[in-house]
Parts: structure tokens; C-alpha cells; sequence
């Protein structure tokens, strides 16, 4: 049967309709693909959030996703997830536990997917975390050296220079427990040089003493001409030196009562930074990834000195942190992106310009320098001004296991439980014995 022109006309629309939306909606969207970069620090995460909406622009194929995990957890929940499968893309490493993951073959080798990239990153990083000839990750950020933070009214009220404070096992040579003891304050308003000084009720203490490897015994530990561990890797901290400076640590603890309870400082690495923002601590010793949180925090007058000095001077660890792709990402093309992206000045910038950290991009360190400048802070002791002797930062595949091992066991020492030579002895033994039979 004949159909007339116009019973033909209702599926001729229809037709026409669909081929006018298709050609509306243009070309075919490409799938978006989503990366997760994992790090442990907020305000970097709000710089990264600046920096990743312009890398979203630029690359509208790939969306990024922040996972912010406390420093706490971090490294026991990656471990765990990275042996499930599950971890994220891209996430951050410090030096105790990139060489065993790089050994594992968990890693992306970034000379492999960036050639040609290492000019752009501080030589001391791209050192640090170049394992058998390959570089293992991104570097992100880099501390450089530990300072000291103080509240300057306290201080003045004291008569306590910052930058003069030495302490030295030899009494007759120690300016700093003296200063701590005058700025330590019980609920009586009574110094800890005071007769009728309560050490059960203390308002006020003078220093962020702890177990604090990064920003605390590490550097004490240097500055008496100690060690941590051996060039083999192997633990060494109940070496005499060591132990001299782990003692006075802990007698400012228990025996002094110029800081915190390690009961307190053991379970919250952040007990000492909250504390002096709270004014309950006048002294705290830290490095630049705490300089935007006292800025952000403080509602009191505070400065920036040079980090204590000790016997030995003043001896600093100076770690850096990669940004480490994930060798098992489903996604290997968008993470070297997001990797490309991390380690460029484009990328960096707004962490530097933010003041968030200090990167590991060349180019974008001036920008950190600059925004604190601006803002009356004295960088210069982050670098040179600040001294120039360095102890070796955590090192060999399998920190990570001894810190493991150790770590609980100095949680004990700085709590007064464990004796300071024996404890230490402990943890060292623990330490060695773990990393051998791994």
C-alpha cells in the first residue's frame, strides 16, 4: 500500500530531532578518569585544592580527588591498603618508608615516566629518594631546618633570648633548662625555679620535649654528636652520645617538669603545636610544615628563632616528601599527569604562594619565601641562617619495620616507665632483631 507524503511526516521529524541534538551535543564527551592523591597535611590539601582546579581545567579528562589521613594513621592504613589493592593513585612518602615500597615494586619510577625531570627539584631531595639509580617519587616538599617558635610576650616577661639557648649536659654550660624552668608555670602562678613550684599542676610548660623524631630527638640527638642509625642502616641511638641526649629529653619530662606528660605527647603528635597556640606552652620546637598552622592559629605576638643548639652546635634533620605513584593504579597515563603536574612550578605555586610549606620545586620557593616576608616572618633560619650541620635523616628499606619495633618502647622511656640507658638499649635491640628477621 501507497503511503501519502504526509503519513511519512511524524517519523521524518523524529529522525530530523535526533540527528539536530546530535549535532548540538557535538563530539563525543571522553570519559573522565579520577585520581586520588593521598597526603597528611590540611593546609597543603587547601593550597593542592587552588593548584588541582587549575590542573582540572588544563585536563578536563581527569578529575582529582584529596584524601587528607592524619599523620597518625597514615602509614599503617597505606601499608595495609597498598597490600589489599586499595590504595590510593598518587600519595605522599617520607624517607622511613619509600625504600621499602620502592624495593617491593610498589612504586612508579619517575625517571621512566618524567625523563629529564630531576633540574627541577632540589637536588637534596632527588638525592634522598633515588634508590639502585631510579627516582621513586615526585619531590613535593622539603622542610629544611627545624626552628624554634616561641610566644614573645612570655619570653620577654622571662628575660629569655631564643636564639641564645645551648643545652649541654654539663649544668655550668646549660643556658636552656634554666630558661624553661623560669618559663614554666603551675596554676599558683610559681615558676619551676621557684620554691612551692607544683609540678602536678602545671598551667604553663617551657619546651615541646616528646617523641617527636622529626622536629625533637633527632636534632638533640645531632647537636650532642650522636647517632641514630649506622651507614648500613642498622639502629645505633643506645650508642653513649645518643643516649646522653635522650636523657636530658626525658629529664625535662619527669624529672624537671618543663614539658608536657609524655602520656599526653605520645598518643597526639600534636599536642605540643596545639598546646602553644593555646598559650599553655611558651617554647615550641618545630619545622616549616607547622609555620602556616602557628600563623593561622595564634592569637598572641610570636617569633621565629634559631632551633636549640646543643653540645655539638646546631644539628638539624633535613627531610624532604615525595609525592609516590602507585606502580598498581588502574590509571598509569593520568597518574604520570598528576605527577608531572605535582613536581611543575605551576603546580607548586600555590602551595609556596599560600605560605602552606616550602616546596620541593625549585621555581616555586621563592613564592613561599616571599608570602612569609611580607608578613614580618623571619625564614632566613629555615635555611643557612639557622646553621648548616645536618644528622642523616631515616634511612635504609626497612625503617619503617625498626620504627615499628622501637617506637612503642621509647613511648615507655619518655614516660619515665622504661630507664633511659636500658630502654633505649630495648628499643635498639628490637629495632635490629625486626629488621633482620624481615
Amino acid at each position: 500500500m501507497r503511503r501519502s507524503p504526509t503519513a511519512l511526516l511524524p517519523g521524518f521529524v523524529v529522525l530530523l530531532c535526533a540527528v539536530l541534538a546530535a549535532a548540538c551535543a557535538g563530539p563525543p564527551r571522553a570519559p573522565v578518569t579520577t585520581v586520588t592523591v593521598r597526603l597528611w597535611d590540611d593546609q597543603v590539601a587547601k593550597a593542592y585544592g587552588t593548584s588541582f582546579a587549575e590542573f582540572e581545567r588544563q585536563h578536563p579528562d581527569i578529575r582529582v580527588d584529596l584524601d587528607v589521613v592524619p599523620y597518625t594513621d597514615y602509614f599503617v592504613s597505606l601499608t595495609t591498603q597498598l597490600a589489599s589493592g586499595t590504595a590510593d593513585d598518587v600519595f605522599w612518602l617520607n624517607s622511613a618508608w619509600f625504600a621499602s615500597l620502592a624495593d617491593a615494586g610498589a612504586l612508579v619510577d619517575v625517571d621512566r615516566v618524567l625523563p629529564g625531570r630531576r633540574r627541577a627539584w632540589v637536588p637534596a631531595a632527588v638525592e634522598q629518594y633515588t634508590r639502585n639509580g631510579a627516582l621513586w617519587g615526585v619531590p613535593a616538599l622539603t622542610d629544611g631546618r627545624i626552628v624554634t617558635y616561641y610566644n614573645r610576650r612570655m619570653l620577654a616577661e622571662a628575660g629569655v633570648d631564643p636564639a641564645a639557648l645551648t643545652w649541654h649536659t654539663d649544668p655550668a654550660e646549660d643556658t636552656f633548662l634554666p630558661a624553661m624552668r623560669k618559663l614554666t608555670v603551675d596554676v599558683h602562678g610559681r615558676t619551676a625555679d621557684e620554691p612551692g613550684f607544683d609540678p602536678d599542676r602545671v598551667a604553663r610548660y617551657g619546651f615541646n620535649a616528646g617523641r617527636d623524631l622529626q622536629a625533637v630527638y633527632y636534632e638533640f640527638v645531632g647537636s650532642n654528636g650522636g647517632r641514630f642509625q649506622k651507614p648500613d642502616g642498622t639502629f645505633a641511638f643506645a650508642e653513649p652520645r645518643s643516649v646522653q641526649a635522650f636523657r636530658y629529653l626525658v629529664d625535662l619530662i619527669n624529672t624537671h617538669h618543663v614539658a608536657p606528660d609524655a602520656d599526653d605527647t605520645n598518643v597526639n603528635s600534636d599536642y605540643g603545636r596545639d598546646a602553644f597556640l593555646d598559650q599553655r606552652l611558651a617554647v615550641f620546637q618545630s619545622g616549616t610544615y607547622n609555620l602556616r598552622n602557628v600563623a593561622d592559629g595564634a592569637a598572641f605576638e610570636w617569633g621565629v628563632a634559631p632551633m636549640v643548639a646543643g653540645p655539638a652546635g646546631r644539628v638539624s634533620v633535613v627531610n624532604s616528601v615525595i609525592a609516590a605513584g602507585n606502580a598498581r593504579s588502574p590509571h598509569p597515563e593520568a597518574v604520570a599527569r598528576v605527577l608531572d603536574w605535582i613536581g611543575s612550578e605551576p603546580g607548586a605555586d600555590p602551595v609556596g604562594g599560600r605560605g602552606a610549606a616550602l616546596p620541593a620545586v625549585i621555581g616555586s620557593q621563592q613564592k613561599f619565601f616571599d608570602y612569609w616576608r611580607e608578613r614580618g616572618v623571619e625564614t632566613g633560619y629555615f635555611g643557612s641562617l639557622g646553621g648548616t650541620a645536618t644528622i642523616e635523616p631515616p634511612l635504609g628499606p626497612k625503617f619503617g619495620t625498626g620504627l615499628r619495633a622501637f617506637d612503642p618502647i621509647l613511648g615507655e622511656v619518655f614516660a619515665g616507665r622504661l630507664p633511659v640507658g636500658p630502654g633505649l638499649q630495648q628499643a635498639q635491640d628490637a629495632a635490629n632483631a625486626a629488621v633482620a628477621a624481615g
